[in-house]
């Protein structure tokens, strides 16, 4: 401490001691690395200790304050030890009984060393304020009660915006305690130049000549930027003199104070935020706590929302680049697509859905596919595997051998090393083409003549997929996919199947069938599996629905309930036009139809559907819709009329898959769904099962099933026929009491309205028909 000094005129100063003790002014040092607090006579005189000097434990000058007080110290002194200010504090003094004896305020200089700081400063008593200033008092604890819940209120809202627009929408709402600004604003950093990221309280069009402003700018918001330290101007004087030449900027606002923060995150200053007020705000260590806490919290939602957006923005673009438009209108057919990311994570995931032009023009191919995740390698995956199928179907190969191909390809890349990796199973040093070259027959050397074209690109593939770190050792992927091969003048469907759900149609009347096809194992578990072709005629008027598992299980449906869900929708939907054409109307309806599709399972009726699997996460969603143009009879040409009313299914049953007639009974019953008689529903679906069983029983061929409906409804006929490839005709038995076999043609007798056997010229085909019976 000093003992004297001499002013000008040589008189000598009073010891500044007997200066501090002139005014009721104590003198303390507080070392945080000991522990200890010295304190002078005055000090301790008013910490109610006798008034003499005394060095105590942080513990027993701890005892002397309110404890409310007491905890703000360590955030006021770091406060201080950052804006490089005195830490200011008002506390309260108690006695042994708990009694406040007075109000003291302490200012002092905090000297940071390592991790330990000391505190030089002096104390001195203080009135309490009046009651009209309780409000803006920092050591009422009222005020403290209310900085609290509002920075956690602040602290909830700001961790729940998701966009930069939502973060300054909370900003401009928060009400602080005890002071509130009438004006915000937050400032971000292009380059070496400062921009306005939004502001309230101002009028459109203020923000102008602050939107793009040199960091080198005499304004405070750059001055903030350039040396990351707070600035607080009190008065418009205060401002004025600091800041003259911006000064004209900021009077014509008409405000008292200013705050202005860096906003900081990992150390990185990312802008600024500032707050105006319209009456003086002297910004104490309290008022400077809670704003410099705000701040914080501004800053770390605005550096979320900018990682949240650049991450959707990304992945949006990536998979935009990834899922392509489908193209120009395809004469006599009609297609709409839609694909709708998970809602959760990064929002990438594997569905996907093209179109691809076939060799010769005449036909085209739709795929739709689902890659095992939800993340970057998925979407990588899906990527490579998307140009895999288009080169295949580009070299004329048929569904099934496209598929098979694609299991190859999909194989090797996930169980390989990453492109550039040396040694171990997959690398292959020396081959530009790698990967492309043995995917397109199972080898590196003799492949087809067709490899070539798919070599080259797969190689290209292959090298983007290590480079990109979305392949790797010890992590196989699996693929669904669903692969169609459209004639758009005969409506002929060449369908193979990869673990896939079977694609649904719609009739012409609305009526809406499950068509099993026939499948083999998903992608990428096998690359010796066989896909086998199932071949299906969209009829006019009809609609194929293709889809991933996301929009049938989304909500914690499972396959069941999740096709309960959808069929709903597709026989409900009334978009289509009733008359034959190729108008507008028919893409606008199949559009409309593909939007009900995604509103059921992500609208908000969805959240009133949800299945019996609760815990089932939400997943992508691709959908595909493809419909024949109706068209009108011969006759009817010109009058408008079009063809009586026809539903139509076609299976085939093979006989190694005696399961699947199973399938058939089920196909029929939902191609009868609303027959006005369900006994004769149950008598068809009986002599089905009994036809079906005798060709795969008695011949060595397959059965054929095709089934028909025709009429208005009340008055339909339907026949059933089934064909199979033996010339032997079937006989009339009289089986006995325990015969187990011999009672078909007697079944058919009995329950049919008609019946007969058609031979053929290879083979035969047994038939019967039911006339409609009216509704009792």
């Amino acid at each position: 401490m000093c003992t004297g000094s001499q002013d000008s005129g040589g008189a000598p100063l009073p010891p500044a001691g007997d200066i501090l003790a002139l005014i009721a002014t104590g003198f303390w040092r507080w070392d945080s690395a000991t522990g200890l607090v010295a304190l002078d006579a005055e000090a301790a005189r008013l910490l109610g200790l006798p008034a003499e000097p005394a060095t105590l434990t942080e513990a027993g000058v701890r005892s002397r304050f309110h404890p409310v007080d007491w905890n703000e110290i360590d955030g006021i002194v770091n406060l201080a030890v950052v804006e490089g200010t005195l830490a200011e504090a008002r506390m309260r003094v108690m006695d042994e009984q708990g009694q406040v004896i007075r109000t003291v305020r302490s200012r002092t200089k905090p000297m940071a060393q390592g991790g330990q700081y000391e505190l030089v400063g002096t104390i001195q008593e203080v009135t309490e304020p009046s009651p009209g200033r309780a409000a803006r008092t920092p050591v009422t604890g009222d005020w403290r009660r209310s900085r609290e819940a509002f920075l956690l209120d602040a602290g909830r809202a700001l961790a729940e915006a998701r966009s930069t627009a939502e973060v300054l929408r909370v900003a401009a709402g928060l009400s602080m305690p005890g002071f509130e600004p009438d004006g915000l604003a937050v400032f971000g950093v292009r380059g070496e130049r400062l921009t306005i990221t939004g502001h309230h309280g101002q009028r459109p069009g203020d923000e102008g000549p602050f939107t793009d402003m040199a960091l080198t700018t005499d304004y405070p918001a750059a001055d903030v930027v350039r040396h990351g330290r707070a600035v607080y101007l009190s008065t418009p004087s205060e401002y004025k003199n600091r800041y003259p030449s911006t000064w004209p900027l900021a009077a014509r606002f008409g405000r008292e104070s200013w705050a202005f923060l860096p906003l900081t995150v990992a150390g990185r200053t990312i802008g600024a935020w500032m707050a105006a007020f319209r009456y003086p705000v002297q910004f104490t260590p309290d008022e400077r706590s809670v704003l410099t806490t705000v701040a914080r919290m501004l800053a770390q939602a605005l550096s979320r929302a900018g990682i949240a957006e650049s991450e959707r923005e990304l992945t949006e673009g990536l998979q935009r680049s990834m899922l392509p438009t489908l193209g120009p209108d395809i004469p006599g057919l009609a297609l709409a697509a839609r694909y709708v990311p998970t809602g959760g994570g990064l929002q990438v995931g594997g569905d996907w859905y093209d179109m691809i032009p076939l060799p010769g023009g005449r036909r085209i191919a739709l795929v739709i596919g689902d890659v095992q995740g939800h993340d970057v390698r998925a979407a990588g995956l899906m990527g490579q595997l998307r140009i895999a199928l288009r080169a295949y179907a580009a070299e004329g190969h048929r569904p099934d051998a496209v598929l098979a191909r694609a299991s190859r390809f999909l194989t090797g890349i996930t169980e390989s090393h990453p492109y550039g990796s040396t040694g171990g199973p997959g690398s292959r040093s020396g081959e530009g083409a790698g990967v492309g070259v043995g995917v397109g027959d199972g080898g590196g050397g003799g492949g087809e003549a067709g490899v070539g074209a798919a070599g080259a690109v797969f190689g290209e593939a292959g090298g983007e997929v290590g480079d990109g770190g979305a392949s790797g050792p010890g992590d196989p992927r699996f693929a669904t996919c669903l692969y169609v091969e459209a004639d758009p003048t005969t409506g002929v469907l060449e369908i193979a199947r990869a673990g896939h759900p079977d694609p649904v149609v719609r009739t012409a009347d609305g009526t809406v069938v499950v068509r099993p096809t026939e499948g083999g194992l998903p992608l990428g578990i096998d690359p010796d599996a066989d896909y086998p072709t199932t071949r299906v005629v969209l009829e006019p008027g009809e609609t194929m629905l293709l889809c991933t598992d996301g929009l049938i299980e989304t909500g914690g449906h499972d396959l069941d309930s999740g096709w309960s869900r959808l069929r709903k929708v597709l026989e409900q939907h009334e978009g289509f036009p009733a008359r034959a054409g190729e108008g507008p109307e028919r893409r606008e309806g199949l559009e409309q139809l593909a939007d009900e599709l995604v509103q059921a399972v992500h609208g908000p009726t969805s959240h009133y559907t949800t299945g019996p699997l609760a815990d089932r996460r939400e997943d992508d969603i691709a959908v595909v819709l493809l419909r024949r143009a109706a068209v009108a009879t011969g006759a009817a040409v010109g009058t408008g009329a079009t063809a009586p009313r026809l539903r139509r299914s076609l299976l085939t049953v093979r006989q190694a898959e005696p399961e699947r007639i199973a399938g058939a009974r089920q196909q029929l019953r939902e191609l009868l769904h609303d027959w006005a008689e369900p006994e004769q529903v149950d008598s068809a679906v009986l002599m089905v099962s009994e036809m079906i069983t005798n060709v795969l029983v008695h011949t060595d061929g397959d059965a054929l099933l095709l089934v028909e409906a025709q009429g208005e409804v009340g008055e339909r006929r339907l026949r059933v026929e089934v064909a199979d490839a033996s010339d032997e005709l079937p006989h009339k038995r009289h089986p006995g009491e325990l015969a187990s076999s011999g009672r078909g043609l007697v079944l058919m007798e009995l329950l049919a309205d008609s019946w007969g056997v058609t031979p053929r010229g290879e083979g035969k085909s047994i038939w019967f028909e039911l006339r409609e019976s009216p509704a009792p």
